[in-house]
């Protein structure tokens, strides 16, 4: 994760240029909670040759998604609010607040004003009615709860928390387990992993922000295979960063939304599909997976709402001579 977080003016900046964004008779609103603004790209994606060159064609193409004096990468951590005629809707929610997540720094024991943002926003937790997950990484579940007396207990009491029933189960063992690969992969039983599980990105996830969800009876638990499950909602396979991540696609009066989660970290992505980031779980589905939502968006021309890139986080995918080309909205 990034060493530090610019600890207001450009998150203040993305509040005051927000703007509703609409997908048929839905309009889209970002949550932010923070803005990251030290990512050192040699860090975030490890392993990788020539990175400062590939910063550098980045900077060209999208100069709000990198810092110009010291070349590092801009993101962003936010939920989608999506509303309907019918319905309010959270994709992913970010990190909340009072979290302990010792072995992520950035993340442990926010204390961010999202809540307030969401009712600036024109809602009230208890006003959604639908939460749609991604995954289930640490900094997209965290405002699932928040604590009162002593309890973690469900943020938004009225909503049905919809999400992989692999990933639960994954996540489920994760916790169970003591911590070393054999372990994990024991409790999983997924057999041989490509690389060991990154605890940190799920370590106290389950108990504090999963678990509370489901012993209230809010949580509904899908396979993901592209089936509609809420009106105009559907969970497409991307697995790769974790083990059954879902793109989520939104459709309305014959316009399509396509919530990423974290099947791209950052538009230097576009210059490097290749490239994973620390995080992703399984490196050659992964990869995989991005190569499919570039094109299924540029296909489509959906709009795509991003979980981590800065600016704006939205925009559509286009073919311009022979490659994918990332537009900012």
């Amino acid at each position: 994760m990034p060493r530090a977080i610019d600890s207001g003016e450009r998150l203040c900046d993305e509040l005051r240029a927000q703007v509703d964004l609409h997908v048929g008779d839905a309009t889209v609103t970002k949550i932010p909670e923070l803005a990251l603004d030290v990512t050192e790209a040699e860090v975030h994606f490890p392993g990788q040759v020539n990175v400062s060159t590939a910063v550098e064609e980045t900077r060209k193409l999208w100069g709000g998604s990198v810092d110009g004096q010291t070349g590092q990468l801009r993101q962003s951590i936010h939920a989608w609010l999506v509303r309907t005629p019918t319905r309010v809707i959270l994709v992913d929610t970010a990190t909340g607040n009072g979290k302990n997540r010792p072995n992520l720094p950035i993340l442990n024991h926010l204390n961010e004003p999202f809540l307030d943002r969401l009712k600036a926003a024109g809602v009230r937790p208890e006003e959604v009615d639908l939460v749609l997950h991604t995954h289930l990484h640490v900094d997209h579940v965290g405002w699932n709860t928040r604590k009162i007396d002593g309890r973690w207990v469900p943020t938004f009491p009225n909503a049905r928390y919809i999400f992989s029933g692999r990933e639960r189960a994954y996540l489920a063992a994760l916790s169970a387990a003591d911590g070393s690969d054999a372990a994990i992969r024991t409790a999983a039983k997924l057999g041989p992993m490509p690389q060991p599980p990154l605890l940190g990105i799920y370590e106290g996830v389950y108990e504090d922000s999963v678990l509370p969800v489901i012993e209230a009876g809010l949580a509904r638990e899908i396979v993901v295979d592209g089936t509609e499950v809420a009106e105009g909602v559907s969970f497409l396979p991307s697995p790769g960063h974790s083990i059954d991540h879902a793109c989520i696609r939104f459709a309305s009066r014959g316009e399509q939304a396509l919530f990423w989660g974290d099947v791209m970290h950052h538009p230097l992505q576009f210059v490097r599909p290749d490239w994973n980031s620390q995080f992703c779980e399984f490196p050659d589905a992964a990869r995989e997976s991005r190569r499919w939502a570039m094109n299924y968006a540029a296909e489509t021309n959906a709009l795509v709402f991003t979980t981590h890139f800065a600016e704006s986080s939205v925009g559509r995918v286009s073919r311009e001579g022979g490659r994918l080309a990332w537009h900012f909205a």
